[in-house]
């Protein structure tokens, strides 16, 4: 099995329906089978086809022509430099770019490295060849985020991803009716796998070239959009919208969230906005071809119900892992922990792929090391607590900077919280806060510090608090604490300028 097979079953089950873009003038599953064909014809002729644009029509064409040449696709993170795409594309050749208008001329034709634009390649009839395509072939190279050092290229083979996209999706599920809005960018394995997820269903893709709140709603009415997938700081924003113009998107059916720590009050206002919608919590990694665990609609539901702060609690994990998957939680010793106990969350399954295209990260066993921390409960429902990197280590006492983030949010007048780990003489590290107030409001230090106290042990109270006017995150959601550290290591140094708001009071207990 390979990508180019979903489109195929798609297109042969219902080819006049439309694939991508309006209900009226879309593109059908068959002409989008012709335009991957067209792109294979062209993608064969190099070892990797890479794409440097926003979200929009021609990317399905040239993800799938991908799959049809047998070469790996590899959309490239645009919001980098030109010097960092050069050596990205440099690490990818021999290799065809195909840019988008809004970037045109960022990447320079060389020996190895082939520029064409999206017109001259998406376009044109079927393909004339077509290479027989291994499933244990790379399929997707992405590029990883890069939270320290250069940013490594996760290879994900046909095996992989078709392997996630058959045993979450029922092949032509999807009603006429059905549209799903993928706002991610293209470089990111959720949007990928939203476009895959949708074809396989034979759901019609609506996609956003590059998020906005406002935008965002105003397509999903305009499309009457039935499913959507966001990252936290998407969602949190397309609330207030929805509050602001008291839209409900009745149309909606299916929405889900990942990428990030979603904190419980955002999920409860949503499901109180939008009590018609079925919320999904998505968990997964570039590594693992997507989500490997689920919070459900009905988990959803059950949970905002519950009577028990254990059951309540559940609102806040990320689900079940998958059938297909299996997790597991050890200790840094290795050994695996009872339920309740956290430590780092190994995953291993056929979707897993584990690999770069330096090396594998998958264990003789073929275990996958996340760097995520988390527990399983009794009942198998996992929660996370942040990166095994950012554990803040007191006094020889571990501590999650995501369980004092969450007492601190909890707070009436903080609208966002941050905490890490600074060095210390005397404790080894100290925990330190990074707060954003509700507007209008005044912080306390004494009062944040109380606050804490009162829910969590007095080793996890901050010792020092930052107020600012915004955090830093990627834009798939993920807060970036080695901004706010580097920001203490150096308050003048660009990147901080680059992410954080200029609110750099430092506010401390009297």
């Amino acid at each position: 099995m390979n990508l180019f097979m979903l489109l195929e079953m798609a297109a042969d089950a219902a080819p006049d329906r439309v694939a991508v873009g309006s209900r009226v003038g879309g593109i059908g599953y068959g002409q989008l089978l012709d335009r991957a064909g067209a792109v294979a014809t062209r993608a064969s002729q190099a070892d990797c086809l890479a794409l440097l644009d926003l979200n929009g029509p021609a990317m399905p064409a040239l993800l799938f022509g991908a799959a049809a040449a047998g070469v790996p696709f590899a959309p490239l993170n645009y919001r980098q430099t030109d010097a960092q795409l050069a050596a990205a594309t440099d690490r990818l050749s021999p290799v065809l770019v195909v840019e988008g208008e809004p970037f045109a001329g960022r990447i320079r034709p060389r020996p190895g490295v082939a520029v064409s634009r999206i017109d001259d390649v998406a376009q044109g009839g079927p393909h004339t060849t077509q290479r027989s395509v291994d499933p244990d072939a790379p399929a997707i190279l992405l590029f990883t985020s890069g939270t320290t050092g250069e940013p490594k290229a996760a290879v994900l083979r046909h095996r992989h991803i078709t392997s996630y996209i058959i045993s979450t999706v029922e092949f032509a599920s999807a009603d006429v009716d059905e549209a799903a809005l993928i706002s991610v960018p293209n470089y990111h394995i959720a949007g990928l796998s939203a476009v895959l997820s949708s074809v396989y269903a034979g759901r019609r893709v609506v996609q956003l070239p590059s998020f906005s709140a406002e935008e965002w709603v105003d397509l999903a009415v305009a499309e009457s959009v039935t499913h959507a997938m966001v990252v936290p700081t998407m969602l949190g924003r397309i609330l207030d919208v929805l509050d602001a113009r008291d839209e409900r998107l009745p149309a909606l059916r299916h929405l889900s969230y990942g990428g990030g720590r979603m904190p419980g009050s955002v999920v409860e206002r949503a499901m109180r906005l939008l009590p018609h919608v079925g919320f999904v919590n998505a968990y997964g990694l570039t590594e693992t071809s997507s989500t490997i665990a689920i919070l459900g609609p009905d988990e959803h539901r059950a949970a905002l119900a519950a009577t028990t702060p254990e059951g309540r609690a559940r609102l806040t994990s990320v689900g079940r892992p998958l059938p297909s998957v299996e997790v597991e939680v050890r200790s840094a010793d290795g050994a695996v922990v009872e339920p309740g106990v956290a430590g780092e969350v190994f995953v291993r399954g056929e979707q897993v792929g584990g690999e770069y295209t330096s090396h594998s990260a998958l264990d003789d066993q073929g275990w996958y090391a996340t760097r995520d921390r988390g527990l399983l409960d009794s009942d198998g429902y996992l929660f996370l607590d942040g990166r095994a990197d950012d554990v803040i280590v007191r006094g020889g006492e571990n501590i999650s900077p995501g369980e004092v983030e969450e007492a601190l949010v909890t707070h009436p007048d903080v609208e966002e919280a941050a905490v890490i780990g600074v060095a210390d003489t005397e404790w080894g590290e100290r925990v330190e806060a990074f707060v954003v107030p509700v507007a209008g409001k005044l912080l306390e230090v004494a009062e944040l510090q109380s606050w804490v106290r009162e829910r969590l042990r007095s080793t996890r109270v901050p010792d020092r608090f930052h107020q600012r006017s915004g955090l830093p995150y990627s834009e798939t959601g993920k807060l970036l604490r080695r901004v706010l550290r580097d920001e203490l290591d150096d308050p003048a140094a660009p990147s901080m300028r680059e992410h954080v708001m200029r609110d750099t009071a430092i506010v401390e207990p009297r």
